[in-house]
């Protein structure tokens, strides 16, 4: 599906505010509230809109640490741990990388004690490195068009 300059702008309107309206999305970008959701439709369809979610702050939650922690398998770990780690309540994020770890997660942890459990959980599979997020610079950044 090809993505037009007016799915652009429908699309910048939903990574602003997924529950923006369709009339409200009309109004900005120039069109009728169905049209807005034709286009819509259709990019979910596509799977260019791959879905909608709410985002809760851990820390109003009674989280006191993110972390962002790095895994190095040892042999014949790496499939097992990918299995395991879809368990993991602590893990908002998994990502397979390249480069000397195979893996990155973003968790969030109740203090210092949950995170010494949940590393020792982690050794079993490999090497962890563990680093302390202190701050967002950049939060949930927009998908823009390619230049």
């Amino acid at each position: 599906m090809s993505v037009d300059s007016l799915n652009w702008k429908i699309l910048k309107c939903l990574q602003e505010n997924a529950r923006m309206s369709n009339v409200e999305i009309g109004k900005r970008v120039g069109i009728s509230s169905p049209a807005v959701s034709e286009r819509i439709k259709k990019m979910e369809d596509a799977e260019i809109i791959q879905g909608y979610t709410t985002l809760v702050s851990p820390f109003e939650l009674g989280y006191q640490l993110k972390a962002l922690i790095t895994i190095r398998a040892f042999m014949g770990m790496l499939k097992p741990f990918l299995e395991k780690v879809k368990t993991y309540d602590e893990v908002l994020n998994c990502y397979r990388i390249t480069g000397n770890e195979n893996i990155v997660m973003e968790v969030v942890l109740k203090n210092q004690k949950h995170l010494e459990s949940f590393i020792d959980q982690l050794i079993t599979y490999g090497e962890s490195k563990t680093q302390i997020v202190l701050s967002h610079v950049v939060k949930h950044s927009e998908v823009k068009p390619l230049k």
